[in-house]
């Protein structure tokens, strides 16, 4: 085997590249610098043919060598590359003069070549040293590189690492770190990464974010420290290398800070929330105040001017944050209103609809402090009280809505002035808030439009009934969604009956608010041709079908629940029907409560499923809650746990009917209802047998008188003489057209309670209507007379028939 001769070394260039080959051509020898140049170790080449080396025509190569004692020759690396170099071979001969073996040394590049930009390759034997490039390397590179002792006093800095520690490497050598910096806890985190490497003899990577003790900005810095060691492996000292990353951490600090703003900015929608969560994010990342004001007409709702808003106009504060109790501004408190001077940032802003960037010392800006009393209300305590701020106006869809405020103190600690990256971070958080600002606007305006709407379609004064006395409460939805479709109703039926009714239209919103309107005025409309519940509901469910069909596309899906229930006091009986409506809730004069069980009913629009009407009777002073579902699931609770929580709240005891609605809304709802609530609290009235007068009659001709003297004696008993005359008269109507028209069984009927009621009951289910008779016509003019005295009449069906109504006024007295 060949090796290396002891003093190839010294006849070859530090650095070059040294092989030896015996005269098979198979390698024998490897140096180090062969190792760096290729990549190859010796492990991997020696005893292989030098050939398997080398790019191109090996034979050829090897000739050139031979015949010239070099030539430039293509190797392949270990990474795949391909370089050349520069080679020359020195042949090691036997006794006779034989070769039996060579020695190739190279370096980088052809000869004549420089191999360093700059640096003239002369020749061989005046080839700059290596280790003097490296030493260029390290002066010259653009980081701050240093090399420190394991006791951490340095040895070298490069001319970059001078250049932020603001002296010379004379100073600093032989020195140890903690004395050259005036940063105390970044001195001690930099000494612990330090002795790390000391002791584990492994490199790290160190964050850290300081200020240079020669500029005035605080900076981001990654360190790479590894350990430096000797020959023989002993730890000679620890270098490092620190990029400047302040460029790349601010980026990623504002990406994080708007990233926050993504999920923190308009989380509800509400003006002035909305401006407090901008205010609150920014502090203190763009400042130590914020603070935000907008146009009055924004907080009511109205649509504000399109484009820049001129000078003193005058902003209500909603919002400001601070870290301390000082800034330019705090002398505005919330809600009140202030004009800015044409000359201060705040004014300017608004004008140009632009950002202004400016700082203390500036005239307008004192003149602004010195007139709105911000200088008086500043902190003793600060450093030099200089500030630096940004004023930003707020504006979306081209609209001005108000200005933010950012201002960052100027202090030892915290010298840094806010920048044109600030000012972009800035612009970005309040064009995001005033989109979410301009939206809670806009849901304000929808939201008082319709609840506008749907209060002005509820019952504004219901009169009081005969049968019933009631209460009643709406509560519109707080949540995002807006304003619902619920209502509810009391409406007067004849013979002193009422009906109770309660509904829920899907969805919110003005259509909502719209549909629910549509749908009361078809149940007054039913209402009064005197339907049963169960009939009244399926005539309503094929109106919400047309309505479904005619506005499905452009509303999308329509549906309603709807609940509707007649109570007569006479009979003391209540008729419920329900379509997909929760079942009210009774509590009886002995304290029991209980929910009605009440067949359900499909929705109303599903169409083609029968109702089904439930009668129950009720006693004097039994109250019947109807309702919303948005009352028995406002709480995180399932409805069985909602509906108990209410039969719990109606037991309670209370003073009437509207302390009850109150008490039931206040132990039921939470502060801000998700859904729109509807409550209606009736309690039972009942007529006693002396304000009821009933009589059978037969189906003869002459009981007509006989029917009219039962009612003028009636009358004489009640102290209603003087409405004998038209009483009679209508009862003679009446009974003839029965008899006439109808059929037994034949019934007349007088109720007195607010009016005096006449009621006529037979076994027909043909309704009687009003015709104007001709000159020569006998009979057609009794319903004229009978409509022409009286205050209203009617007809409503009965089960076996109809029953044909008339009602007058009584005296006042």
């Amino acid at each position: 085997m060949v090796t290396l001769p002891r003093d190839a070394g010294r006849r070859a260039t530090a650095g070059d590249a040294m092989v030896a080959v015996d005269a098979r051509g198979v390698v024998t020898g490897w140096s180090d610098g062969a190792r760096v140049l290729t990549g190859h170790t010796a492990g991997q080449v020696m005893d292989r043919p030098a050939a398997e080396l080398l790019d191109g025509d090996p034979a050829r190569a090897w000739r050139a060598l031979l015949r010239d004692g070099g030539a430039t020759l293509a190797v392949r690396c270990r990474d795949g590359r391909r370089t050349e170099l520069a080679a020359r071979l020195c042949p090691l001969r036997a006794g006779r003069g034989r070769a039996r073996a060579y020695v190739v040394t190279a370096v980088p590049g052809v000869p004549g070549v420089p191999d360093v930009p700059g640096v003239p390759d002369d020749g061989p034997s005046d080839r700059e040293d290596l280790g003097d490039l490296g030493e260029r390397a390290f002066r010259q590179a653009s980081m701050p590189m240093s090399v420190f002792d394991p006791g951490q006093r340095y040895l070298m800095t490069n001319d970059a690492a001078c250049r932020v520690m603001g002296v010379p490497e004379a100073e600093l050598r032989g020195r140890h770190f903690a004395d050259t910096v005036e940063d105390a806890e970044h001195s001690r985190g930099f000494l612990e990464h330090v002795r790390k490497v000391a002791d584990t003899g492994m490199p790290v990577h160190y964050e850290s974010w300081t200020r240079a003790p020669s500029g005035t900005r605080t900076h981001a810095w990654n360190t790479e420290m590894w350990p430096v060691r000797g020959p023989s492996g002993d730890l000679l000292g620890v270098a490092l290398a620190a990029f400047d990353s302040s460029e790349q951490h601010g980026a990623r600090k504002r990406l994080a800070v708007l990233n926050d703003a993504a999920t923190r900015i308009g989380s509800k929608l509400d003006v002035i929330h909305t401006a407090r969560e901008l205010a609150e994010l920014a502090v203190p990342g763009l400042g130590d105040f914020v603070s935000v004001d907008l146009l009055d007409s924004v907080l009511r709702g109205e649509e504000p001017c399109v484009g820049p808003v001129g000078t003193d106009v005058e902003l209500r504060r909603v919002a400001h944050h601070s870290r301390t109790d000082w800034a330019p501004g705090t002398a505005v408190d919330l809600g009140e209103a202030d004009v800015h001077p044409a000359f201060s940032p705040p004014a300017r802003a608004l004008a140009t609809g632009g950002a202004v960037l400016a700082r203390s010392g500036d005239r307008d800006v004192d003149a602004w402090l010195r007139r709105s009393g911000a200088e008086a209300a500043a902190d003793p305590a600060g450093d030099s009280g200089e500030f630096s701020l940004m004023a930003v106006p707020l504006v979306a869809r081209g609209t001005t809505l108000g200005v933010a405020v950012f201002v960052r103190p100027l202090s030892a600690s915290s010298p840094d002035p806010l920048d044109s990256d600030d000012l972009s971070l800035a612009q970005e958080l309040t064009s995001r808030a005033a989109v979410c600002v301009d939206n809670a606007r806009r849901f304000s305006r929808e939201r008082a439009t319709a609840l506008a709407l749907q209060r002005s379609l509820l019952p504004q004064e219901m009169a009081g009934q005969v049968a019933v006395e009631f209460a009643s409460r709406y509560l519109p939805a707080a949540s995002r969604a807006g304003v619902g479709g619920d209502w509810f109703d009391v409406i007067p039926l004849s013979g002193t009956r009422v009906a109770l009714v309660v509904g829920d239209v899907v969805g919110h919103g003005i259509h909502a608010s719209v549909t629910m309107g549509r749908l009361r005025t078809a149940v007054w409309t039913l209402a009064d041709v005197d339907l049963p519940p169960d009939e009244l509901l399926t005539h309503l469910d094929d109106l919400v079908g047309h309505l479904a069909a005619d506005q499905s596309a452009a509303t999308g899906e329509l549906g309603a629940t709807c609940l509707y229930a007649v109570y007569d006091p006479v009979s003391r009986r209540a008729t419920i029907a329900a379509a997909g409506h929760p079942p009210p809730v009774l509590l009886l004069p002995d304290g029991t409560v209980r929910v009605v069980e009440v067949a359900a009913g499909p929705m109303l629009g599903v169409g083609g499923l029968p109702f089904e009407a439930t009668e129950l009777d009720l006693p004097e002073g039994a109250v019947l809650a109807l309702y919303t579902d948005g009352l028995v699931e406002a709480r995180d609770l399932d409805v069985d746990a909602g509906t108990a929580a209410l039969c719990a709240a109606l037991a309670a005891p209370s003073h009437g009917l509207e302390d009850a609605c109150d008490s039931i809304l206040k132990d039921l709802l939470p502060e801000r209802p998700a859904d729109d609530v509807a409550l209606l609290l009736a309690r039972t009235r009942v007529l006693d047998a002396g304000q009821v007068a009933v009589w059978d009659l037969e189906s003869d001709p002459a009981v007509v008188g006989t029917a009219r003297q039962y009612a003028s004696d009636q009358l004489a008993a009640w102290g209603l003489e003087e409405a004998a005359f038209v009483t009679e008269l209508v009862v003679s109507e009446l009974v003839t057209n029965a008899i006439r028209y109808g059929g037994s069984p034949i019934q007349l009927r007088l109720i007195r309670e607010r009016s005096l009621i006449c009621e006529v009951s037979d076994a027909s289910s043909t309704s009687p209507h009003l015709r104007r008779a001709r000159s020569f016509d006998e009979g057609g003019r009794g319903l004229m007379l009978v409509a022409q005295l009286t205050d209203r009449w009617g007809t409503r069906p009965s089960g076996s028939g109809k029953t044909i109504w008339a009602e007058q006024r009584l005296p006042e007295d």
